[in-house]
């Protein structure tokens, strides 16, 4: 059975982008496209009908189908034959498509959408929605590079995981290759054991990079046999991870992160990684929840 892609929708000009993007991944994946409005103000006793004094055709639930409406027709133009759905979904948005998640095999958002404040580089649904969402969240951030790789941030973590799998198949699916960025410092390298019990705990020349790059090797290993097609390039960067997974994605068609990796505090929703490239990532963002 095929699944589905959520996109959320709010009348803004970076929602309807969102929506182009999720008409093209659902495409890619064989599923359909579902088109949601988080409609707030029933819940706070508005009226919903015409004015009065007001043309018939007026109101807030008509504006709101009118929205939906165009939106659905922005994605059949994006990508004819694909099938597209609309629904208006009485609540806020971050419960609504937090809801909407649970059966869907991507949400996709946009970075900031209607009523964010000026200056704001991320909105609050893209952000809570990569903390609680139950599928992987494509945010639509920056500017796609056609002709680019899918890259993603690998720490080892089992929590990473399910993003380094997400992300082979998202360049397996574009038929694009794979970069597999390890950033590491001093700080956050996995400390090897001497050779000789007899030793001190020390680091000789060159043994912390070469142990990076077993990491790296290792994390990627299992993914590689599921998906032979994909074409992968192996980055190993000396330095901070944000800095290093922004600065891959500017060439990126997608940067995948985990939600969190090793080192995060226990409960921690959303790492310090991921909201880095979600506020500053020059191209989309995929956050993937680990199991």
């Amino acid at each position: 059975m095929a699944g589905v892609v959520v996109v959320g929708v709010d009348g803004s000009a970076s929602a309807l982008t969102a929506v182009e993007t999720a008409a093209r991944e659902a495409r890619l994946r064989g599923a359909s496209l579902k088109l949601v409005h988080a409609f707030m103000w029933p819940a706070m006793h508005v009226p919903m009908g015409p004015s009065p004094l007001g043309p018939s055709d007026g109101g807030l639930r008509s504006v709101v189908e009118r929205l939906l409406a165009d939106a659905v027709e922005r994605a059949e133009a994006a990508v004819p034959g694909v099938d597209v759905s609309g629904s208006v979904v009485t609540g806020e948005p971050l419960t609504v498509l937090e809801a909407q998640s649970r059966a869907a095999e991507l949400v996709v958002v946009a970075s900031r959408g209607m009523g964010g404040f000026v200056g704001l580089m991320v909105g609050s649904t893209a952000v809570h929605l990569a903390a609680h969402g139950r599928c992987p969240v494509l945010v639509v951030r920056g500017e796609a590079r056609p002709d680019g790789p899918v890259v993603v941030g690998v720490d080892g973590s089992g929590a990473n995981s399910a993003a380094v799998d997400f992300a082979f198949r998202e360049a397996d699916l574009r038929d694009t290759p794979l970069v597999a960025v390890h950033a590491w410092t001093a700080w956050n390298a996995a400390l090897p054991a001497p050779q000789d019990p007899a030793e001190p705990y020390a680091n000789p020349p060159g043994a912390l990079a070469e142990e990076e790059r077993r990491l790296l090797a290792e994390a990627l290993a299992g993914h590689r046999e599921r998906y032979p097609g994909v074409v992968v390039e192996q980055r190993v960067v000396h330095g901070p991870t944000r800095e290093a997974l922004i600065e891959a994605g500017r060439t990126a068609r997608l940067t995948v992160v985990g939600a969190r990796g090793r080192g995060g505090f226990t409960g921690l929703l959303l790492g310090s990684v991921s909201q880095a490239l979600l506020h500053h990532a020059p191209s989309p963002v995929a956050v993937v929840r680990g199991g």
